[in-house]
């Protein structure tokens, strides 16, 4: 799209878009535009971002739409209903913390983050719904669901491998989505994931520890995102398998969920809420 107009009523909710100049924001706001349920009501950038201070529309190449990129994240979230949030880390638990106080929904999409980055992600939820999800995709959040219920269904006599496979620029592995799915894996056998995760293998590893959950991660080329669950016994395997093979369906999804926790109060939330698969 080379023209950008902003139409949307300003009572539709307002969705603050962060990290704007990525791939993943660059979508999300081609969304927002022409969407009829939801509006732009802002984007953010790193401070010294060249975008900075530009109509996002003129810095996407085409048409000026009314909204200017900003660094400034507290003004720009006190006037948010959402903000969907795809960047790194230590972002987003600072947007965390001001979404929480703007009382908006924070949907995140944010991958990689540590036990206390997810903590103080918790402690902002106490005050605003957070939605976070490794994936925000149907085909995805459906696959969670079986791998569950296989796991739940098969002895520890079958070896659980997640494989995952993503483009050659990301930065975090395994990848959020396979760790939701280790973690389905385990919630079906009645267990914790930390409690059956095997380790990365190199090298002379020894013979699989039984009941273990493995993952492989493979990064190349412009992969947008394959996972595979594969269920492995003596004498036969089962493989649950979601390919991706176009972003609009993360970013279609974290507009369905900012929509979807206008009305819900303070807690943590994932796309199973949202999809009503709970």
């Amino acid at each position: 799209m080379s023209d950008f107009e902003q139409t949307a009523s300003t009572d539709l909710p307002g969705v603050v878009v962060t990290g704007g100049s990525g791939k993943m924001g660059q979508m999300l706001i081609r969304l927002l535009l022409d969407s009829d349920q939801a509006r732009l009501a802002g984007v953010l950038e790193r401070p010294g971002h060249e975008w900075i201070g530009r109509d996002i529309g003129e810095a996407m190449g085409g048409a000026p739409v009314g909204v200017t990129v900003s660094d400034d994240a507290v003004e720009t979230i006190a006037r948010a209903q959402a903000v969907i949030d795809f960047t790194a880390p230590a972002a987003t638990v600072a947007f965390a913390e001001l979404t929480a106080q703007a009382r908006a929904v924070h949907v995140i999409g944010t991958t990689g983050m540590s036990p206390d980055d997810l903590a103080r992600v918790a402690a902002a939820a106490r005050h605003a719904p957070i939605i976070r999800a490794g994936n925000m995709s149907l085909g995805v959040n459906l696959l969670v669901g079986l791998t569950r219920k296989v796991a739940a269904a098969l002895g520890e006599d079958w070896d659980i491998e997640v494989v995952e496979s993503h483009h050659r620029h990301k930065v975090d592995a395994p990848s959020g989505t396979a760790l939701m799915l280790g973690e389905a894996a385990a919630e079906g056998r009645g267990a914790e994931l930390a409690d059956l995760r095997t380790p990365a293998r190199e090298g002379i590893t020894g013979a699989r520890r039984q009941g273990s959950i493995g993952f492989s991660a493979i990064r190349g080329g412009d992969v947008v995102g394959e996972h595979d669950v594969i269920f492995a016994a003596d004498g036969e395997r089962l493989v649950l398998r979601h390919l991706a093979t176009d972003r609009a369906i993360f970013a279609r999804g974290a507009i369905r969920a900012a929509l979807w926790g206008q009305d819900k109060g303070p807690g943590e939330y994932d796309m199973s809420d949202v999809l009503g698969l709970n």
